[in-house]
């Protein structure tokens, strides 16, 4: 059998000649049911393959996969006839001799055979892969497993952030797609929110969304920025109704890039039922809920075993008895789980006193988590009773989540 990793060609080894295996369907065989094995398999199980594994014991991960039915398990050692019948052969024992008559029966039947053990042994070698959005990465660094994994890691960064894209080749189609960008911190944006920005041809913008993602945007994509559409809540909305439907209409890519998560008071279902009476396909990506991320980000639970079974979100936007609320302060104040106030700032101390005259005790625990996830993030504490001075003292300003319950104290004990 030759030695195919250093086939000489005047003083020079050739390169592999690389090529997409279509499996499906076909006989796999894995002679081996160890760790190297574990890996392996389910690339194999991925791509379709009929994935046979002989050995006399496998990890518990593959026996999962035998009893899921995904794999077949020879559970015994390796026989000169188990070769027959298969397309690819994968050599992962840690018996070199087993190895060696593995690829010594590939050679013979002109089947390709990976070598776990010794790779410049075998007739194939096994790339580091992966996969974004149909297109499949695989990489050989000269049997360099961590310098081909790393490579691959860096294309599939650049395809998810859209840098490696040519963003009129991917073949999108027109259409919305509303991308929630988290709360605020650009890293904790979603790779896919990144991608669909990355693709757009038009952007329409909350102040909130993170900034700093506009600038990474091509130069070419229209940025309709809210802050600028005509004021007074309702007729924004509806102005920004008009322009993603009519600029999707005309052909275009758009994304409504907003802060937060699209449907936690972003009004984001608003725009996907303008979306559809108007025809225009629209997709969702959410992003990360601020009144769990934020609380999160500054140490604080939201639920925590023995303190809390649940949590509740409220908008604090109108103070309690205004004709328009919809929260039952009553009912808040009678529960005893975590109340999370988002914009609420302005009508803190009113909400407050609702929620004790309700039942809560005026000592329960209060943090006001300003500027969530951003360099200026502080975090002021309080109680119920007197959070209208401390938010007056710290001259706390919008945007903050307000957190109030028990798990303030499970995560500030000394301070209470």
């Amino acid at each position: 059998m030759p030695d195919i990793g250093t086939v000489e060609n005047g003083g020079m080894e050739h390169p592999p000649y690389l090529s997409g295996l279509r499996l499906t369907g076909r006989r796999v065989l894995v002679v081996g049911g160890g760790g190297v094995a574990q890996r392996r398999v389910p690339h194999l199980i991925a791509a379709g393959a009929d994935v046979h594994v002989v050995s006399p014991a496998v990890t518990p991960a593959i026996e999962g996969l035998v009893g899921s039915g995904e794999v077949t398990w020879h559970a015994r050692p390796f026989e000169d006839g188990d070769v027959a019948g298969a397309w690819y052969v994968v050599a992962v024992t840690d018996d070199t001799a087993v190895n060696e008559r593995v690829s010594e029966l590939c050679e013979e039947q002109r089947v390709f055979c990976v070598r776990s053990d010794d790779a410049s042994r075998g007739t194939a070698w096994t790339p580091a892969v992966g996969r974004h959005s149909g297109v499949s990465v695989a990489v050989l660094g000269n049997r360099e497993p961590r310098r081909s994994a790393a490579l691959r890691d860096e294309i599939l960064e650049g395809l998810r952030e859209g840098t490696l894209a040519a963003r009129h080749d991917h073949g999108g189609s027109p259409g919305v797609t509303l991308v929630g960008g988290g709360p605020g911190d650009p890293e904790l944006m979603s790779v896919a929110g990144r991608r669909a920005l990355m693709e757009a041809d038009v952007v329409v913008a909350d102040r909130l969304a993170p900034r700093e993602l506009l600038g990474d945007l091509p130069g070419d994509v229209e940025l309709v920025d809210v802050a600028k559409l005509p004021r007074g809540r309702s007729a924004q909305q509806e102005e920004i109704n008009r322009v993603i439907v009519e600029r999707a209409l005309a052909g275009k890519r758009v994304v409504r890039f907003k802060g937060g998560d699209n449907f936690v008071f972003g009004r984001g279902y608003e725009e996907v039922i303008a979306c559809r009476e108007a025809g225009v396909p629209i997709t969702v990506i959410p992003g990360l809920t601020s009144p769990v991320a934020v609380p999160a980000v500054a140490g604080i639970p939201v639920t925590h075993r023995g303190i809390t079974h649940e949590f509740t979100v409220v908008s604090g936007h109108l103070p309690p008895g205004h004709p328009e609320s919809l929260v039952d302060f009553d009912a808040l104040g009678r529960m005893q789980g975590t109340v999370v106030l988002m914009m609420g700032v302005e009508n803190a101390p009113l909400i407050a006193k609702a929620l004790i005259a309700g039942g809560r005790d005026t000592t329960t625990p209060v943090a006001v988590v300003c500027d969530g996830t951003m360099p200026t993030q502080r975090t002021v504490l309080a109680s119920l009773g007197n959070l209208a001075e401390r938010l007056e003292a710290e001259q706390v300003r919008p945007p903050a989540i307000i957190v109030i319950g028990e798990v303030v104290r499970v995560a500030h004990p000394d301070a209470f």
